[in-house]
């Protein structure tokens, strides 16, 4: 039963903490942490009732951990700093921000206990289709939701909220924040399409959704979004593809183009001939990175004064003032790239903690996606695939830094893993049943072969 309840609870989180505005306020926050909280409390029931601790002990949670304990150590006072105007005993630490590293210690904590727990209780194949369908189901739902509230409201999230500052779309406060949703949840349905894992009588209903997913992401207007889901095609046809087949390549390309244009031209049918036209204008604009280069030089003075324990978990937006040499008056709390906030934040540290993260998932990844069961093989191409589109979308934007994307990202780490497990109720693919049916035909024909019954009936002592 608590196993259930646990399983429960990682299906909610992952849509609860997209339908609530990407689980980026306090009280919504609030919320996850207790869900977290309710994970560890049921965990030691499930341990207490199944008599053992059942904790799956993939290295792939190792540099979470790490990242945890450097943060810890970022907030331990070596010493305290000289009095300043009378100010004393202000304890001297690596982080130049400790409350904003330790509720980034806290966040990271929750989701290091959501992703073992991902990890540890989708144990079956049952679980992990059900898992699956949940992504595909939830992001083809939310996909026309969205497209309904860019034409109804634009302006304001379920007709209610309204962001003056932002540009919302979905329930996600910034549109780059729902791209990168979308190219998670759109991974899914197109690894099991492009890995031949989808039954014929469902082929149209997962285009269908596919198509739905992708004209919301392009309605978005995320430029991030767009070269990160072009990516993730790209990314398909390549682990999908065997190279010694051209034509089959050739097939796919002609197929992700026709797709591209099916999608542009539903766009355009739903009135996103404005986000076109935007995301055109944008590129040709004088500043192309919409001040993100700036950004980023800002942070590179902030790692070459910081290079190898970095500012502190959380700490970016205070560093940012001390080396922005604009007027202030635009409030940047992120580094829009996450590969630099990480140097930023934690140093070359963080960078080695990143690094191993992405080493592990690739080879996960690896040995996942030759599994020869066909749907998890499939699932496995999926969410690799997902995953390697929010690593690209991570250079130009910092979805990682949003509660409902780091949720579904690690949902779909989880996925890479578990889809590499052999489960007892896995289904046997058809294939591989009818190449079964077909050797046991074989050998029952060789155990009786024509006229062995004649001489068995020819040698009855009765009939001599």
């Amino acid at each position: 039963m608590p196993s259930k309840l646990i399983f429960l609870i990682i299906c909610s989180t992952i849509v609860l903490c997209t339908l609530l505005y990407g689980a980026v306020h306090q009280p919504i926050l609030s919320l996850f942490y207790l869900g977290t909280a309710l994970i560890l409390i049921l965990w030691v029931f499930d341990s207490i009732s199944m008599g053992q601790l059942r904790y799956n002990t993939h290295p792939l949670q190792i540099p979470i951990i790490a990242t945890i304990l450097y943060g810890i150590i970022q907030i331990i006072p070596f010493g305290y700093i000289p009095d300043i105007a009378g100010v004393r005993d202000i304890p001297n630490t690596i982080s130049i921000d400790p409350f904003a590293t330790k509720l980034s210690i806290m966040h990271f904590f929750a989701l290091l206990v959501y992703f073992s727990a991902v990890l540890t209780f989708v144990d079956s194949a049952k679980r992990l289709k059900k898992l699956v369908t949940l992504i595909i189901v939830f992001g083809f739902l939310y996909s026309f939701y969205a497209i309904l509230q860019s034409v109804l409201s634009p302006g304001k999230i379920y007709g209610i909220y309204e962001v003056p500052l932002a540009q919302p779309f979905g329930s996600f406060v910034n549109r780059h924040n729902f791209a990168a949703f979308m190219e998670m949840s759109l991974a899914i349905p197109l690894g099991m399409l492009f890995a031949g894992a989808v039954p014929k009588d469902k082929r149209l209903l997962y285009i269908t959704a596919i198509t739905l997913m992708a004209v919301a992401l392009l309605l978005s207007g995320s430029r991030g979004g767009l070269v990160a889901f072009f990516a993730e095609l790209l990314f398909l046809i390549f682990i999908t593809t065997d190279t010694r087949g051209s034509s089959q390549m050739l097939l796919k390309i002609a197929l992700v183009i026709i797709f591209f244009v099916v999608t542009i031209l539903g766009t355009i049918f739903v009135g996103g001939e404005s986000t076109l036209t935007r995301i055109a204008e944008t590129a040709q604009s004088s500043d192309v990175t919409t001040n993100r280069l700036h950004i980023w030089s800002v942070t590179l003075k902030i790692i070459s004064h910081y290079p190898i324990f970095g500012v502190g978990l959380g700490a970016f937006p205070q560093a940012y003032t001390k080396f922005d040499s604009l007027s202030g008056l635009e409030r940047v709390e992120q580094a829009h790239n996450d590969y630099l906030q990480i140097l930023a934040d934690a140093g070359i540290f963080g960078l080695v903690f990143a690094s191993l993260f992405v080493f592990y998932l690739v080879k996960t990844g690896i040995r996942s996606i030759k599994e020869k069961n066909n749907f998890r093989r499939a699932v496995a191409i999926g969410a690799l695939s997902g995953c390697f589109a929010i690593l690209v979308h991570s250079i130009f934007d910092f979805v990682l830094h949003v509660t409902a994307i780091a949720v579904i990202f690690l949902t779909l780490c989880a996925i890479v893993v578990t889809s590499g497990n052999s489960f007892p109720d896995d289904d046997p693919d058809k294939k591989r049943r009818k190449r079964k049916r077909k050797q046991k035909a074989e050998l029952t024909a060789i155990d009786n072969p024509p006229g062995l019954e004649g001489n068995k009936q020819s040698s009855d002592p009765t009939e001599i």
